[in-house]
């Protein structure tokens, strides 16, 4: 990982005079022997008390999902644990005297039988111990693969009951290793499982991006010699070439609609931010001047602004603009260095990476009220934030015992989740959308 600088020059400093390239093959099956390993710290303000029992099971299925939700639940920080001897069904009778006394509030059973045709019938419901009543369950059916997020989406519905807000076990963050001078853009379930490959190139693969619909990524590839931005359709591998004009073309990033990417080109000299169709249909529409570089956008949720990086001032500051274009607005002032600005789902929190003391961490901002702002990080070397479809997560880049690394840091900033990998040095994470 280079030392976050400015703009698209800070992520390929080391990446000059590697310009040969025979692409690998795309949505290659998952990364032989690559495992990655997820370190929590840290609790919630609040720990819900839960008991997650053994699922009734014919012993045949190969994932024990009431253990994966148990770990969503646990990594989370939101909830405690509670042993609770034996299995419990869906249908089961609940003993709320024993529930309680071991100190639950809520206790999810299940069981899992294997069908005729090699899928697996899974039903479970989750109890109120204390009021005594139901809060519902579903059956649902999966295969074999899929054991793991059937046991996701069953972790996001406890979450989404408990406490009132969306999950994010069953999302998705993609991101990029590099092992041996290969680079790969993958994609892994939101505690690192089950690890795909959707593209592997001896070049450099940076910035990608996920689709609103989460069905296709953008990223910038340098397969060609130099930086060209292309769309991947992780479904059937399609790829489309949405940016190659003379010099850089660089930063992708999808409008809410998912008809329009926001990129940074250099086709008529400094980095500039454009707007242009997600097909690579068009002709690219400038969307501000000026004499200085502008890169890095990103769209507001509701579509309506672009929120970049400029050195228009002097310095890099994040700046806000109307995608009808007009004059942008600077929105950050806490440092002479504020850059890579992602915008929380619901409008209300800008995460950044900002320079203090020399160090390169990552904060967010509040948007609306005080614009108080709040650093999250401590190493000191982070950069690409990105947040969590729910907003109360932001996953981030960073260097720690010389290996580069992923963490994600709850807005609170109380929890922390380091994720590594031994498949070789890990960046450019992006959190996916919930899916459609």
């Amino acid at each position: 990982m280079t030392t976050p600088l400015f703009g698209f020059s800070s992520r390929v400093r080391g990446y000059a005079g590697i310009f040969v390239v025979t692409l690998a093959s795309v949505l290659l099956p998952a990364l032989a022997g690559a495992q990655m390993r997820l370190d929590v710290s840290g609790v919630g303000a609040t720990q819900y008390p839960i008991a997650i029992a053994n699922f009734v099971s014919d012993g045949r299925a190969a994932t024990d999902v009431a253990a994966v939700v148990r770990s969503d639940l646990s990594r989370s920080g939101a909830f405690r644990m509670i042993e609770l001897p034996g299995t419990l069904a869906d249908t089961g009778t609940v003993d709320y005297a024993q529930v309680r006394a071991r100190g639950a509030d809520a206790v999810l059973g299940g069981s899992i039988a294997r069908l005729a045709d090699g899928r697996y019938d899974i039903r479970y419901r989750l109890t109120d111990v204390v009021r005594q009543n139901s809060l519902g369950g579903e059956a649902v059916t999966a295969a074999e693969e899929d054991l793991r997020f059937a046991a996701h989406r069953i972790a996001d519905f406890v979450f989404e009951k408990l406490t009132g807000e969306k999950g994010i076990f069953s999302t998705r963050v993609a991101y990029v290793s590099r092992q041996d001078k290969r680079y790969r853009l993958n994609v892994a379930d939101w505690d690192g499982e089950n690890v795909q490959v959707s593209l592997a190139s001896p070049e450099p693969i940076i910035s990608p991006s996920w689709s609103p619909d989460g069905k296709r990524l953008a990223y910038v590839s340098f397969e060609s010699g130099k930086p060209v931005v292309y769309t991947h359709a992780l479904g059937s591998g399609k790829r489309t070439v949405v940016a190659n004009f003379r010099g850089s073309n660089s930063a992708p990033a999808w409008s809410p609609d998912g008809t329009r990417l926001a990129v940074a080109l250099t086709r008529d000299g400094l980095s500039q931010i454009h707007v242009i169709a997600s097909d690579g249909s068009g002709t690219p529409r400038r969307l501000v001047s000026s004499g200085g570089i502008d890169t890095e956008p990103f769209f507001s949720p509701d579509g309506q602004h672009l929120y970049f990086t400029s050195d228009r001032g002097g310095s890099p500051q994040i700046y806000r603009v109307s995608v009808t274009g007009g004059d942008p607005t600077r929105v950050t002032f806490g440092s002479s260095y504020n850059s890579s600005p992602r915008v929380s789902p619901d409008g209300k929190m800008l995460a950044f990476v900002t320079r203090r003391d020399g160090r390169y961490l990552v904060a967010v901002k509040d948007l609306g009220g005080d614009g108080r702002e709040e650093v999250l990080s401590d190493g000191g070397r982070e950069e690409a934030p990105s947040f969590a479809p729910n907003g109360r997560w932001v996953m981030y880049a960073t260097k720690s015992g010389g290996r580069d690394l992923l963490m994600a840091v709850s807005v609170d900033g109380r929890v922390r989740q380091r994720m590594s990998s031994n498949a070789g040095d890990i960046r450019e994470p992006t959190w996916s959308p919930y899916a459609r």
